[in-house]
């Protein structure tokens, strides 16, 4: 019998506030343990939560971004469980009135994922387990979070990773997030099942907890759909359990029985007040979302001419797609500034971090300027591509590079010259070509290339040269 994989996910993604949900504390990764809390966001008695607006905005901006309803009224929960993590013994969150629902997250094979919601809550502290004795760490407990909880849509792991790298670049793109996985700031939890092919019915689902990383996402549920597979197949049932994953040995193990919202009797956080959204508030985040992933790569192909495989690379980050609108600003062909970017300025970022953040020494303003020298016939592709390297290593404009005699190109006379140079100079490759090797003419086209610095044309030394040896 065929079986197929039923999943859906619950990402916890933390908000790039700068202060934490309920208190003034810093948001700030990192830190000393223990030094960025205070008496509200570990719960001593006789203290009083206060909701932070941005995390508010910053959730409604998720869902639009997600294409969810924003709902006009909602609330604070309580969710009860006693746990190291939780000093109060409850988090709160949003139970039964989330924020946003009923959104989608649509993949490149046209599948839509269904979001069922959205809500705030606050994270919980670290607990670090060292030599057998377990710390705390409350620095993380109070930094804003927003849950979103999918349907069980996901049928494949090529689903579940562009899934979790769909929602990772929008969370970015939108602000709300750094969705530094490897940094705790997006983990998931994957709800796992699996069914006869075909089959309507649920089969009973698992939860892999707390994955920080879509490689281990991949190989977990990999192993998990295998695991259960194994169990129907030999008489045995599936039980609805919590689990972690192992990297190092490449399996799930049991972590505690599966809860169910009963079991965290949820009631309304009596020490919050009602959370109202005008729709004019909900228009006016709306006005001020950026253009998203998706628009603006399907722009880039239509619009601009872009092979798609370029378009995905240029929009997986922001910043590196603000950079290419600037630089290509009045240009005649946006495929140029797309090959200097995906072509000699990734190949001086080392990984994905430093293409997220883009701190190269290049402006787009000056990027600009060199194209525009190429549009205007006054330099040819081989001295832009070996200025662009000056002007990366220096951090010099395209002006202080080249000097007027370097753009005003070659007349016929003096092209003629090094054609004839680059014969009498190349015997060898005279030879060659003569002989059939029809790529001996690179190297005397090189030739003229490097000696009018990049101004020569390839295409006319090519033909001038085949004259001069034929």
């Amino acid at each position: 019998m065929k079986y197929e994989m039923v999943a859906g996910f619950e990402t916890h993604v933390e908000l790039a506030t700068n202060t934490k949900i309920f208190c003034s504390c810093t948001t700030q990764f990192g830190g000393e343990p223990n030094t960025h809390c205070c008496p509200v966001c570990i719960g001593l008695p006789g203290t009083l939560p206060k909701l932070n607006k941005k995390v508010v905005e910053y959730a409604i901006k998720a869902g639009l971004a997600t294409n969810c309803e924003i709902a006009e009224i909602s609330k604070m929960d309580r969710k009860n469980y006693c746990y190291p993590d939780l000093p109060k013994a409850y988090q709160i969150s949003q139970f039964d009135m989330p924020l946003c629902k009923n959104g989608y997250i649509e993949l490149s094979n046209g599948r839509k994922i269904r979001l069922t919601r959205i809500h705030i809550e606050e994270d919980a502290g670290k607990l670090v387990h060292r030599k057998g004795d377990t710390l705390v760490d409350y620095n993380r407990g109070g930094v804003p979070l927003i849950e979103i909880v999918s349907e069980p849509d996901i049928r494949t792991i090529d689903e579940a990773r562009e899934y979790v790298e769909k929602l990772q670049l929008i969370m970015r793109y939108i602000g709300v997030s750094d969705c530094k996985m490897q940094e705790g700031s997006m983990r998931c939890d994957v709800n796992i099942s699996v069914r006869p092919v075909g089959s309507d019915k649920l089969g009973t689902r698992t939860e892999i907890k707390n994955m920080n990383s879509i490689a281990f996402i991949a190989k977990a549920m990999e192993y998990e759909f295998n695991r259960q597979v194994d169990l129907i197949e030999s008489g045995e049932k599936v039980v609805q359990e919590t689990l972690r994953y192992d990297d190092v040995t490449n399996t799930t193990s049991s972590m505690r029985g599966k809860e169910d919202a009963n079991d965290y009797r949820y009631f309304r956080d009596p020490d919050l007040v009602t959370i109202n959204v005008p729709r004019e508030k909900v228009e006016e985040i709306k006005s001020q979302l950026p253009e998203l992933p998706t628009q603006k790569l399907k722009r880039y192909v239509e619009e601009l001419g872009l092979p798609e495989a370029d378009a995905q690379l240029l929009t997986k980050y922001r910043k590196i797609a603000e950079y290419y609108e600037k630089a290509i600003k009045d240009t005649k062909n946006p495929k140029t500034a797309a090959n200097f970017i995906i072509g000699q300025i990734f190949s001086r970022i080392e990984n994905e971090t430093e293409k997220e953040q883009f701190n190269i020494n290049v402006s787009a303003e000056s990027l600009n300027e060199l194209i525009k020298l190429i549009d205007d016939g006054k330099i040819r592709m081989n001295l832009a591509k070996s200025t662009l390297e000056k002007m990366l290593d220096t951090g010099k404009k395209v002006t202080e590079l080249l000097s007027e005699s370097d753009m005003t190109g070659l007349d016929e006379n003096a092209l003629l010259d090094l054609c004839r140079q680059a014969v009498e100079s190349n015997p060898n490759a005279v030879s060659d070509y003569k002989n059939g090797k029809e790529k001996a003419i690179k190297a005397l086209v090189g030739f003229v290339m490097k000696n009018s610095r990049g101004k020569a044309d390839a295409v006319a030394a090519e033909n001038k040269i085949k004259e001069i040896i034929m």
